[in-house]
């Protein structure tokens, strides 16, 4: 393993086929067969090609992995990933953006499952009654005569009062009240009074 310490700067093109541990600061391009460490307070500013990188300080450039590419809580990255494994924790930085391979390929090429149905069961259905049995509802008792309220006044009907029947009528034509009743005197007509005038004999 080669390790390049946090006060070494180094410019250029770095291929290897064994790990590299950066602690310091590289710039250029690095090809390697094995794993790129870069460790907190190291900084790569390359084009990188390797099998495996963990990223654990800052990394500017776009990235080919053929493995996996692994980015710390405390590694930032700006560039593309391309690799079929990208794992980023919680805490890291990054900007850019992924290619994992073709989907197409990895498709499953078996008939898709039938999708399972979330509506709920059916109730099963009443069972028939047996011969010879009956059937019975029990209804609910009626509210307590104190709980109902008492009907309005002005619904109930008003009671027609039945019209007299009509006397029958006497022999002369007159009702029985005109009978009884005694008959009217007859008018008093005024009296005049007239003025005698008495003279004396002189």
């Amino acid at each position: 393993m080669t390790v390049i310490g946090k006060d070494t700067r180094i410019s250029g093109n770095l291929q290897g086929d064994e790990d590299l541990t950066v602690l310091g600061r590289v710039e250029g391009s690095v090809e390697l067969s094995k794993t790129l460490t870069i460790e907190p307070g190291g900084v790569v500013v390359a084009e990188v090609k390797v099998r495996e990188l963990v990223l654990s300080g800052v990394m500017v450039g776009n990235v080919t992995a053929l493995d996996c590419v692994h980015i710390t809580d405390s590694g930032k990255m700006v560039g593309d990933i391309a690799a079929p494994r990208v794992i980023i924790v919680d805490g890291a930085m990054f900007r850019g953006q992924v290619d994992m391979g073709d989907l197409e390929a990895q498709r499953p090429t078996g008939a898709i499952p039938a999708r399972r149905s979330t509506a709920p069961a059916a109730k099963p259905a009443a069972a028939p009654a047996r011969p010879g049995t009956q059937r019975v509802t029990v209804k609910a008792p009626p509210p307590p005569a104190a709980s109902r309220a008492p009907a309005p006044e002005a619904s109930k009907p008003a009671a027609r009062t039945p019209a007299p029947a009509p006397a029958p009528a006497g022999p002369s034509g007159k009702k029985p009240e005109d009978l009884r009743r005694p008959a009217a005197p007859p008018p008093v007509m005024p009296t005049r009074k007239d003025k005698v005038v008495v003279k004396k004999k002189k």
